[in-house]
Order: C-alpha cells, then sequence, then structure tokens
C-alpha cells in the first residue's frame, strides 16, 4: 500500500479526486483521507448520513473524513488492514502530517499558488515539522514563471525541507475552475472540457505517484474518463 501526501494550505480537494478517479481506472483501490481543518470534502462529495467521521464511496473512490490517523480508519473499517493500494492524504496541519506519518510517505507533494496565504501559511506548517520530508512542488500559477519558484524557494531557506529538483505547474484557468465547480453541482468527475495543461499536471502527479507507470497508460485512462465509460 502506498501513502501519498497532499501537503499545504491551497485547497486540494478537486485535485486529489481527480487524481484519484484516474488511479481508480487505471486498477488501483484508492482512499481519500480529507484530514484538512476545513474538511471540503463533506461538502463536496456526497454522503446520504454524514457523521462526524466516516467512509463512502464516490465514483469507486473511498473518502473517509473526520479521522485523525489511520488506527481510527481500521477502527471504523473493522480491520487491521486497510483493503487499499494507494491513500492520498490531504493535510493542512503539523498534527495530521505526524498522525497520518506522512514523514514515511512514498511520495509528498507540497501543493500551493502564490497568494501570500497559500505560500506563507503552508510554509508556516512546513516550519512547524521536526523533521525534514522530501517535497515535491506542485504550484497553480497564472504562468509558468521563474520568478515565481525563485520567489517560493527564497521563501522557504531554513526551513527543514528537501524540495525535488522537478516541479509541477497547473494553471489558474477561469474555464478550469467553471468546469470543476460545475462538477462539485452535478456530482460527477469530468475531464471532457478542462484544460490540456490541466491534465498534463494530473498526469505527471500520477506518474510520480505510480512511479513504474508509463504516460501512455495514464493518457488512455482519461481518454476512458472523458467518454465516460
Amino acid at each position: 500500500m502506498k501513502k501519498v501526501g497532499l501537503i499545504g494550505a491551497y485547497d486540494k480537494t478537486d485535485l486529489i479526486l481527480n487524481l484519484s478517479k484516474i488511479l481508480t481506472t487505471l486498477g488501483k483501490r484508492v482512499l481519500m483521507i480529507d484530514s484538512t481543518i476545513a474538511q471540503k470534502a463533506k461538502y463536496v462529495v456526497p454522503v446520504i448520513n454524514p457523521t462526524a467521521s466516516y467512509v463512502t464511496n464516490f465514483e469507486e473512490i473511498d473518502v473517509a473524513v473526520g479521522f485523525h490517523n489511520l488506527k481510527e480508519i481500521e477502527n471504523y473499517l473493522g480491520t487491521t488492514e486497510l483493503p487499499y493500494d494507494i491513500l492520498l492524504v490531504d493535510a493542512d496541519t503539523v498534527e495530521r502530517i505526524q498522525e497520518f506519518e506522512l514523514g514515511k510517505a512514498n511520495q509528498n507533494f507540497f501543493v500551493t499558488s502564490f497568494d501570500l496565504y497559500s505560500l506563507k501559511k503552508g510554509l508556516e506548517i512546513l516550519a512547524g515539522l521536526p523533521e525534514p520530508i522530501p517535497l515535491t512542488k506542485v504550484l497553480y500559477s497564472l504562468e509558468i514563471l521563474k520568478e515565481d519558484d525563485d520567489y517560493l524557494n527564497s521563501l522557504s531557506l531554513g526551513l527543514k525541507v528537501i524540495w525535488d529538483e522537478e516541479r509541477i505547474y497547473f494553471p489558474l484557468s477561469n474555464e478550469d475552475m467553471a468546469i470543476l465547480m460545475e462538477n462539485q453541482r452535478v456530482a460527477k468527475i469530468k475531464f471532457k472540457r478542462l484544460s490540456t495543461p490541466y491534465k498534463d499536471g494530473l498526469i505527471y502527479m500520477v506518474m510520480k505517484i505510480l512511479d513504474k507507470t508509463s504516460e501512455g497508460n495514464i493518457r488512455r485512462a482519461i481518454k476512458i474518463i472523458e467518454r465516460g465509460v
């Protein structure tokens, strides 16, 4: 079972649902864990009778909300071994990063845009970690600018951060945002009208998560999702 952390103050719910959709289409059993303060998944993912903590299924993706660690999820499911290939953990506090042991995760992403709240709050989270962890930057930006990355690097000087050399960019596009909001309203995960740069960002992240899966396999999975098959 692979554990993947998505760390930062930026809203990551739609991103993680879209990654999960690709992974399940590739035949992986996926659990998305929303451990954030806001628990946006509680409002975005349909559930009949939400309680303080629960696991629900949405488009073949299991979604866990309200849990503080994996042991609580195991107890909820009545098992000592979670039946998943991949755990995607959304975390925006030091406590949840530690409770879910993301320092030992197979892959960790730091997700941010370049507004000051997302940047500084995200780095504040990293500053509270007792030990450095490797992180791949996932950057939401209007344009791919070296100056933005340089600014992030300057803000993170002195922090216990091990940045991956690779950076993954997502466009801050009104068109993509409109489609993601429409997906929320109709309670579906659709890719058909998402921009090519957005889908490319998803592909690069899935390649990092799965390590040995080819780009061609991932693009074929996206085609299947686009056809609604």
